[in-house]
């Protein structure tokens, strides 16, 4: 570590000297500009591409050619965006077929900010215009759990109500829930890289991202195991006047209460609360009793034992939530969980 004198240059002006042999290193002459960042420990870091590194994320180029699989185009371009790739250019040696535009615009129309904004018969090019800033990852988490409890909150009524209409509706909400948490990974990965974006975005702690990562993922999980049991509701439809009224009333209460678990495993996870995540874990066991207990007496009419063990998966998922939300807590225990673990120094 090299130390440097403060001088003072006029009245009020305080300089620091730079280093002579990063000066050639960088190539720097006087005159030429240098960008500097406070970090939040309160370390000043001094570079000269900041501006470049900040905006300049670069294009990515795809291979359309290469893509002679279902869906591979798909995927490449949503891991391109969740990884903060701002630029995508699909190429082709000869002409991009219309599978592959019909697979492209159906995945741009999913992610928050991407559009198309140059367009030949030989390649596309995609941007992502958005910026990441505006957005607070607690509160996308908070969405993405929101739009999850409307889809199975409306696949459950569908079943009370014998209504089919709700059921389908339930199904059209989960491609928004994709939205959100193809934006929420961005804002993730970005934060992961760039500690700046970070606290923009609400993280005062990145430790923390990889633990709302997995949320993310059990909470898009969730929210495809909900349309898959609207999907099965709509079905279930067609026996709706054989249904008996008892295992209808069993089914919605075991559907709120996965609801209940998932809506308060986030809560949880969000206020480090332990004795509630812990409750939630055993209502989670409990709720599988009644589930096990109910598949035995279920009539044999298709697709209720489905939505059983659907609405199971959910609640499992829940759950493990729930054990992040205890393993977030112990991470400062003489905050959170004061009450419970007492930190005990041992002398030698």
């Amino acid at each position: 570590m090299e130390s440097r004198k403060i001088q003072k240059v006029g009245y009020s002006t305080l300089t620091v000297s730079l280093p002579s042999d990063w000066v050639k290193q960088n190539k720097l002459n006087p005159g030429d500009l240098v960008f500097i960042t406070t970090e939040k420990n309160g370390t000043l870091k001094i570079s000269t591409n900041q501006k470049k590194t900040d905006n300049e994320i670069g294009e990515y180029v795809i291979n359309v050619d290469a893509c002679d699989e279902p869906g591979l185009l798909e995927r490449l371009i949503v891991g391109n965006y969740m990884h903060g790739h701002d630029f995508m250019r699909i190429s082709s040696q000869t002409r991009i077929g219309r599978k592959h535009t019909t697979e492209m615009r159906r995945i741009v129309r999913k992610l928050i900010g991407l559009g198309i904004v140059e367009e030949t018969p030989k390649e596309i090019l995609l941007q992502c215009s958005i910026e990441p800033t505006r957005f607070k990852l607690d509160i996308l988490t908070r969405r993405l759990c929101t739009i999850t409890l409307t889809i199975l909150s409306e696949a459950m009524q569908a079943i009370i109500e014998r209504d089919k209409s709700l059921a389908e509706e339930a199904i059209k909400r989960e491609e928004e829930a994709d939205s959100i948490y193809y934006l929420a990974v961005r804002l993730v990965l970005l934060a992961q890289v760039k500690p700046d974006i970070a606290e923009k975005i609400g993280v005062d702690n990145i430790l923390v991202l990889p633990a709302t990562r997995l949320i993310l993922q059990y909470l898009e999980l969730s929210a495809d195991y909900s349309e898959d049991l609207s999907k099965t509701v709509v079905m279930l439809m067609n026996y709706k006047n054989k249904l008996p009224e008892k295992y209808v009333k069993q089914i919605y209460y075991i559907g709120e209460s996965t609801g209940m678990i998932l809506q308060k495993a986030l809560e949880c996870f969000f206020n480090r609360d332990i004795k509630c995540a812990n409750k939630i874990i055993e209502t989670k066991k409990n709720i599988e009793l009644e589930s096990n207990k109910l598949m035995d007496e279920l009539p044999g009419i298709p697709h209720l034992r489905t939505i059983i063990s659907t609405l199971n998966k959910i609640a499992d998922k829940g759950a493990t939530i729930a054990e992040i939300a205890i393993n977030r807590a112990l991470e400062e225990p003489e905050k959170y969980a004061k009450n419970i673990i007492q930190k005990v120094k041992h002398t030698r």
